[in-house]
C-alpha cells in the first residue's frame, strides 16, 4: 500500500524545500535525499523549470515524494501534478484552489498565520497547515499560542527554519514537522556541491532522530 505524502512527511519531520536551478543535476539530489533517508521534498514555483525539476526527481528516485511548493492556482495545480507532483503546498489559504485539490484528491497543505486563517481552513475540513513565515510571524511563540484554542490542528512551519532552531519547534506538541531551504539551499546547487548537500541532508535526518523523529 502506498503512503500518503504526509505520512512520509510525519515520519521524516523535516521536508527539504529548494527551487530550479539550471545547473543541478536533480538525479543525483533524488538519490542523495533517498540515502539521507529523507525520501520527501518540496520544489518551489518561484522560477520557471519547476516542473521539470518535479519530473527529473521522480524520474530517478521513483519513490520520492515529491510536493509543489509556491502553489497560487489552479493551473498550477494541473501543472504540478501532471509533472508527478504528490502534494500541494501554498504560501496562503486560498479556498478556491483548496477546492480544487480537494475535489481532484489531491493532498494540500495551505499556509496560515492567523486566527481567521486557521478557521477558514477549518471550514474547508483541514487540520493540517503550513505556518509561514514563521519566524516573521512570531515563530514558537506564535506556535504555541495558535495552539491553545486550536488543538485539532497541527503545523508545519517554514520560513527562517534553520539546524540551529529546528528543536525548538518540533518540541512543540503541534508542530509535525519543519520545512527548510537550507538543506538543499541554492548556492549549493548553483556551485554543485553535492557533498555539501548531503551533509546538511544528513546532518538534518541526525537531528530529528536526536529528537525521536525518524525511527
Amino acid at each position: 500500500m502506498t503512503k500518503s505524502p504526509f505520512s512520509i512527511i510525519d515520519a521524516c519531520k523535516v521536508l527539504p524545500m529548494f527551487g530550479p536551478c539550471v545547473k543541478a543535476d536533480y538525479a543525483k539530489v533524488a538519490t542523495i535525499l533517498s540515502e539521507s533517508n529523507l525520501p520527501i521534498a518540496e520544489v518551489l514555483f518561484r522560477g520557471p523549470g519547476a516542473e521539470q525539476v518535479i519530473t527529473q526527481l521522480k524520474e530517478a528516485m521513483p519513490s520520492l515524494s515529491i510536493g509543489a511548493g509556491t502553489i497560487l492556482t489552479r493551473e498550477q495545480v494541473d501543472v504540478a501534478v501532471s509533472a508527478g507532483a504528490d502534494f500541494i503546498i501554498s504560501p496562503g489559504l486560498n479556498p478556491d484552489v483548496v477546492k480544487y485539490c480537494q475535489d481532484k484528491a489531491v493532498p494540500i497543505l495551505p499556509g496560515v498565520c492567523s486566527p481567521s486563517d486557521i478557521e477558514r481552513g477549518l471550514a474547508l475540513g483541514l487540520t493540517r497547515f503550513k505556518f509561514f513565515p514563521a519566524e516573521q510571524y512570531g515563530g514558537v511563540a506564535t506556535l504555541k499560542a495558535l495552539a491553545a484554542p486550536y488543538n485539532m490542528v497541527k503545523f508545519l512551519p517554514t520560513g527562517g527554519i534553520t539546524l540551529s532552531n529546528i528543536g525548538q519547534y518540533l518540541a512543540l506538541p503541534a508542530v509535525f514537522a519543519c520545512g527548510g531551504s537550507w538543506m538543499v539551499a541554492p548556492e549549493l546547487l548553483e556551485q554543485q556541491k553535492y557533498d555539501d548537500i548531503s551533509n546538511r541532508l544528513g546532518s538534518a535526518y541526525q537531528q530529528t532522530r536526536n529528537l525521536g523523529g525518524v525511527a
